[in-house]
């Protein structure tokens, strides 16, 4: 039999584990349970996103849901719209073409115009005819009852028994191109405009509204080629930066009344607002032809171009006011202005009208700024109190010159090299070829005039006489180093190359435009 072991030579065989082994077994179990912890939390994490998506793509689907529902109910709508629309608008054509019959066979008279009641019905008696030659012809003479045209024309139109070919028709002549031979001169902008403004209640369904016009594809064609032609001839008109407001105006007030936008010029939009920004309709345009997302962008350029009130009213039609806080932009304005004004004055090219034209744009200014903080109710942030002030005292000089009379005027006017004596009155000679300027005469070149010279011109800041006086004769004397001598003739003819019928900005004869321009209907 074999003996048992002893118990001291099993303690030799496995000796007792040692106190490191302990602490790296719980520093093992330690780490799995912080990995354990932080897997946990991750899946935890995972999950709580998942739900979050989860329940914001429910959501999502639900508004899609909806919103399908509702354009689904919109174009039912439409589409059972469709035949009503139809029957109204066939009706009134058939009325409209009955009186266009009516009033060709009958050879109506001539309604007079001598209150709305009859410039209604004049605008009608054109409209009924669809003459658009005589309505444009009317219309262009009529720019002094603008308020009253822009309430009538709508409702001439509607007797019409197409009014958007209609007024294609009746712009035709300057728009998109200008096909007048000697009247270019006068800008009609003003005209097109008002007519495609009176165009768009017309156009509107009368079971939608304007949720859809009523226009022939035809007639959207015809547009949509016109916006083209005039687009090709931006390179004519010397390019973007070079193209006229009020053709621009009419271009875009075009493409909204048509709805032929394009989402391929959306940038040369961009550029046509920004460019003509100190029209009051433009805001309104630039929402219209889809660049509401571009407007931010737009009004910090013209912050950068120093056109701070036209950031200010581009800024409250997109509701951008906490953005673009106005105060601050109509003070960095008016700061800009009165630094423009001392630099005219420290100009030593400057004429001696310096200080008048310094006041001017600093008055210019102000303006702006009042009517700006008046429309927009800025009072309490921007009290007008002081700029009042500025104002009356920039007009006092101004005052002061009106009330002075015409006996105290200073010996200004220009004197005879041999006898002192003074030269002829401005109304002396004046006959139907004298041309009176408000710009300041430069003197002629020291050549020797033929027999036949030109009158004497002079500008309106010379005193005023009560009678005319009879024409003088070429004296003796030699005048002074200045001027070469000139036999004083009523019926001679301005000098060459003067411009004719061209009125100044504002009529004050600096040939400047104010500081803030105003649109055609501000």
């Amino acid at each position: 039999m074999g003996s048992l072991a002893d118990p001291g030579e099993l303690d030799s065989v496995s000796p007792p584990p040692s106190f490191d082994e302990f602490q790296r077994q719980t520093s093992l179990m330690t780490s799995c349970t912080l990995l354990w912890k932080e897997l946990s939390d991750h899946f935890t994490s995972l999950e709580q996103d998942i739900l979050k998506k989860s329940e914001s793509l429910k959501s999502k689907i639900q508004t899609l849901d909806s919103q399908t529902k509702q354009s689904l109910q919109v174009l039912e709508h439409r589409e059972t719209s469709m035949n009503e629309t139809l029957s109204i608008a066939l009706q009134k054509v058939v009325e409209n073409k009955k009186a266009a019959i009516l009033a060709l066979n009958d050879g109506l008279e001539q309604p007079e115009v001598d209150d709305s009641n009859g410039l209604l019905l004049k605008l009608k008696s054109f409209c009924v005819k669809m003459d658009s030659t005589s309505f444009w012809k009317f219309l262009i003479v009529k720019k002094k009852d603008l308020d009253s045209l822009r309430v009538e024309i709508p409702k001439a139109l509607e007797e019409c028994v197409d009014p958007p070919r209609f007024v294609l028709e009746t712009i035709s002549s300057v728009f998109p191109e200008d096909k007048r031979e000697n009247e270019r001169n006068n800008d009609l902008g003003w005209a097109c405009v008002l007519m495609l403004e009176s165009l768009i209640p017309v156009m509107m369904d009368p079971v939608l509204g304007n949720e859809r016009k009523l226009v022939t594809p035809s007639v959207k064609d015809k547009a949509n080629e016109i916006a083209e032609i005039w687009k090709k001839s931006l390179d004519e008109r010397g390019g973007i930066e070079n193209v006229k407001t009020p053709d621009v105006h009419t271009f875009l007030q075009h493409l909204v009344t048509f709805g032929v936008v394009k989402d391929e010029d959306f940038d040369l939009y961009r550029k046509l607002v920004v460019g003509s920004a100190w029209r009051k309709q433009m805001p309104k345009l630039a929402i219209s032809l889809g660049l509401g997302d571009k407007m931010p962008e737009m009004i910090e350029e013209l912050i950068s171009r120093g056109q701070q009130v036209d950031a200010v009213h581009f800024t409250y039609e997109v509701g951008l006011a906490d953005k673009f806080p106005p105060v601050p932009l109509l003070k960095a304005f008016l700061k800009d202005a009165k630094k423009a004004a001392a630099a005219i004055l420290e100009d030593p090219n400057n004429s001696g009208r310096a200080a008048h034209f310094a006041a001017k744009k600093e008055q210019s200014a102000i303006r702006s700024v009042l009517k700006c903080i008046e429309e927009y109710k800025l009072e309490a942030e921007f009290p007008p109190d002081n700029l009042k002030k500025q104002l009356e005292q920039l007009e006092k000089p101004r005052n002061n010159e009106k009330k002075r009379s015409p006996a105290a005027v200073p010996a200004n006017k220009r004197t005879r090299a041999s006898n002192n004596g003074p030269m002829p009155p401005a109304k002396a000679g004046r006959s139907t070829n004298a041309y009176v300027s408000s710009f300041p005469i430069r003197s002629p070149p020291h050549t020797q005039y033929p027999a036949a010279v030109p009158a004497f011109v002079r500008s309106p800041q010379h005193t005023q006489y009560p009678a005319a006086v009879p024409a003088y004769a070429a004296p003796p004397a030699i005048y002074g180093s200045r001027s070469p001598p000139y036999p004083y003739s009523p019926e001679a003819a301005p000098y060459p190359g003067t411009p004719v019928n061209y009125s100044p900005y504002g009529g004050y004869g600096n040939g400047m435009a104010p500081a803030y321009q105003q649109a055609y209907y501000r």
